[in-house]
C-alpha cells in the first residue's frame, strides 16, 4: 500500500475509532465487526487490512462498512438458541463454542478433529457436527459467517498458507452443500502467523492447527 493511502486510512479511522491504531491484533478483529457507521466501519476494515499486512483490504472495507452501516453485532435470541444447540451437537468432540465480547457466536474446531495432517478434506466425525450447524445457520439467514484457517509451524508459508485458506474453503463448501447461501460466507487462511499455543510441543501444534468459524447477525439501522 502506498504512504499517502495509509495516511488517509490513519486519519479516517482516528475519526471514526478514536485508538483503533493502537489495538492489539484480537481487538483489531473485533473493530471489523463494530465500525460507528458505514464510512468508520470501511475506514476501519481498509486500516486493519493495512496494519496486518493483509493483501484483502478491499475485503476487509467492505466488510467494515457493511457491519457498521447496521450499527454492529447483536446477540439475539436466535443467536443465544443455536449457541446452545451448538453446545448439544459438539459436546466431547473437542469443538470449543462461545459468545465473543463483540456478539459473534464463534466455534473453534480443532484440526485433529476437522482434517488430516497436510489435508484440508473434511474428516468424517467432523460432518454430523457441519450438518447441525448447517441446520442453525438456515433457521437464522440474517447472518454473516467467516471462516479462518490456520496451521501450525511445520513447513513453510508457501505450504501453510493455502493449506489454511483450503481448509476454510472446504468447511464452506460443505456448509453451502447443505444450503447456506454462499454470499453469506467469507473465508480467509492465516497460516501459522496466529497461533493460540506454543508450536514448540505437540500438544501446542495441535492447538494452532484449527479452523475458527464466526457467525454475526448485524444490528437493525
Amino acid at each position: 500500500m502506498q504512504p499517502t493511502r495509509l495516511t488517509c486510512l490513519l486519519a479516517a479511522a482516528s475519526i471514526a475509532l478514536g485508538a483503533c491504531a493502537t489495538m492489539d491484533e484480537s481487538s483489531q478483529e473485533k473493530a471489523k465487526g463494530a465500525g460507528l457507521g458505514a464510512l468508520g466501519g470501511a475506514a476501519a476494515g481498509a486500516l486493519i487490512g493495512a496494519v496486518t499486512g493483509s493483501d484483502k483490504v478491499g475485503r476487509d472495507a467492505a466488510i467494515g462498512a457493511a457491519v457498521g452501516a447496521a450499527g454492529g453485532y447483536i446477540w439475539s435470541s436466535h443467536m443465544e438458541k443455536q449457541k446452545r444447540e451448538m453446545e448439544k451437537a459438539t459436546a466431547g468432540t473437542g469443538v470449543s463454542v462461545s459468545q465473543t465480547s463483540d456478539n459473534q457466536l464463534k466455534l473453534e474446531v480443532p484440526g485433529d478433529f476437522s482434517f488430516d495432517t497436510g489435508r484440508a478434506d473434511i474428516k468424517p466425525n467432523m460432518r454430523p457436527v457441519l450438518d447441525r450447524f448447517a441446520t442453525t445457520l438456515n433457521e437464522n439467514r440474517a447472518t454473516h459467517i467467516r471462516i479462518i484457517g490456520h496451521t501450525d509451524n511445520t513447513g513453510s508459508d508457501a505450504v501453510n498458507d493455502p493449506l489454511s485458506l483450503n481448509r476454510a474453503a472446504s468447511t464452506r463448501d460443505y456448509l453451502a452443500d447443505r444450503g447456506v447461501a454462499s454470499n453469506r460466507i467469507s473465508i480467509d487462511g492465516r497460516g501459522e502467523r496466529n497461533p493460540i499455543a506454543s508450536n514448540d510441543t505437540a500438544e501446542g501444534r495441535a492447538r494452532n492447527r484449527r479452523v475458527e468459524i464466526f457467525v454475526a447477525e448485524a444490528a437493525a439501522r
